[in-house]
């Protein structure tokens, strides 16, 4: 295996995660400054500020030997999808356990590795706690930043969007027949509750989701075995050309996935086109 502090895709991921990391405190920042400055999700056309600037990497990533098929990869080959903030109306909201900054690396479409930051992990747990956690993942290594859990057996617990439900979204979740229904914001937070054990799928049966949403969460999902797909079943791909908008919404489990895309209604097959 080569070694990980020569190979582009692990100085790439290690970056990211530093990233992300700094992007966590911003986010954390500019909450307690009480100026939210809420804008449009658009880039803003401004000049990056010097303390802005993130040039540190994750030498705990770099530690890991890269997987042989990434080892030789190099910098035009690869592709990076960036959610600056997921979950952004329950950032605005307080609802600080949604938000997450994800970063995603594909290869050949494919999403290879991920990372996910809550910045006000563990806000709730008062004056002391450490506050934020980064988790990041890749394929051929594992996920790491967190305990892995399924959910306890014989239970089927959907996680679905909290603020954009419509009928075909009522419709899929309830074709589940499930157990229990969590409705939370955030795709990142929605991945977290997969692998932590929450749930046991996300099912988002609508357009709206992002490639940038679902980059990263998918290689951390898949790292540990689990699978995201649209509701069709299919996957998606991230090549730098792709549409942005995942049109045919997405279901993402962390086992029995073929069991959860056989229970999804015709009626929101046909209005949810794979592209």
């Amino acid at each position: 295996m080569a070694s990980g502090s020569t190979v582009v895709v692990m100085r790439l991921l290690a970056s990211s995660y530093a990233v992300a990391e700094k992007a966590g405190a911003i986010v954390r920042k500019v909450l307690h400054s009480g100026e939210l400055g809420i804008v449009e999700k658009d880039l803003p056309d401004e000049a990056v500020e010097e303390d802005l600037i993130e040039t540190g990497q994750h030498d705990g990533i770099l530690q890991n030997p890269c997987p042989d098929e990434y080892s030789t990869l190099k910098e035009e080959e690869l592709v990076v999808w960036v959610d600056p903030l997921d979950g952004t109306k329950e950032y605005t909201e307080g609802l600080l356990d949604h938000v997450t900054v994800l970063i995603g690396i594909a290869y050949k479409g494919k999403a290879i590795a991920g990372v996910i930051n809550q910045p006000f992990y563990n806000y709730q747990a008062g004056a002391g706690a450490t506050l934020g956690r980064t988790i990041w993942g890749m394929l051929g290594l594992g996920a790491f930043g967190f305990q892995l859990q399924g959910v306890p057996e014989g239970k089927r617990i959907i996680t679905t969007t909290r603020s954009h439900s419509n009928k075909h979204v009522t419709d899929a979740v309830q074709a589940m027949d499930p157990h229990d229904v969590i409705r939370v914001g955030g795709a990142g937070n929605k991945i977290i509750q997969l692998v932590e054990g929450k749930a046991s799928a996300y099912v988002f049966a609508s357009p709206g989701c992002k490639k940038w949403d679902t980059c990263a969460t998918e290689a951390v999902l898949h790292a540990v075995g689990g699978k995201l797909t649209d509701m069709h079943g299919n996957t998606y791909r991230y090549d730098a050309d792709v549409k942005h908008m995942n049109s045919a919404g997405v279901l993402a489990t962390l086992k029995d996935h073929q069991f959860y895309v056989s229970r999804v209604p015709q009626s929101v097959l046909t209005a949810l086109q794979s592209d």
